[in-house]
């Protein structure tokens, strides 16, 4: 697949630009928000420069391989980066892994569903996966309900490499999202 075949996807609200350097200040205050920090983990990126780093050597490098990855989310309306979703080839995962976080005042706004949806089409159509993945902290109950209305079905309780904690694994195929599309 060519390199940057995706750099910016639109939803009727959003705005999805793949993520890049520039988007450092705003990657750092959301990887050190309270819920990022509790259900996804602690990064240790904890100034602009460490942002840049981890756009870098760990959102970028996949972009510029697979032509997907981590998009930072913004609100059609004024701009304003509210959150990020993507596709991500993650380690201990045989398939892709959906994921998603948002700041918290945007939260419960629907945007979170609006944005995965939108990589969810991109990935069953241009890029015809045949399944996607997602996880999800045991306790993090939000995720999971929106997994569930995107048609993702609980799979197992699984452990990734290097984390001692286990996640909630969770997937999903062209059908099953479409038919959650369709019940609403």
């Amino acid at each position: 697949m060519p390199a940057h075949l995706y750099p910016l996807l639109e939803t009727a609200r959003l705005r999805m630009a793949a993520t890049d350097v520039h988007h450092a200040p705003f990657i750092l205050e959301l990887l050190n928000t309270p819920k990022w920090l509790q259900y996804i983990g602690d990064r240790g990126v904890y100034d602009v420069a460490a942002a840049e780093a981890y756009i870098r050597e760990r959102m970028r490098p996949q972009y510029d391989r697979l032509g997907f990855a981590n998009y930072t989310l913004a609100r059609q309306s004024d701009g304003e980066l509210i959150g990020c979703c993507g596709l991500y080839e993650r380690q201990g995962l045989e398939i892709v892994d959906l994921g998603f976080a948002l700041l918290p005042q945007y939260e419960g706004q629907g945007y979170a569903r609006e944005a995965a949806a939108r990589l969810l089409e991109l990935a069953f159509g241009p890029l015809q996966m045949p399944q996607v993945a997602a996880i999800t902290s045991e306790g993090n109950e939000a995720s999971q309900g929106l997994l569930k209305r995107l048609g993702f079905v609980f799979d197992r309780i699984r452990f990734l490499p290097n984390d001692p904690e286990p996640v909630r694994y969770y997937l999903v195929s062209p059908a099953q999202f479409r038919q959650a599309a369709t019940a609403g």
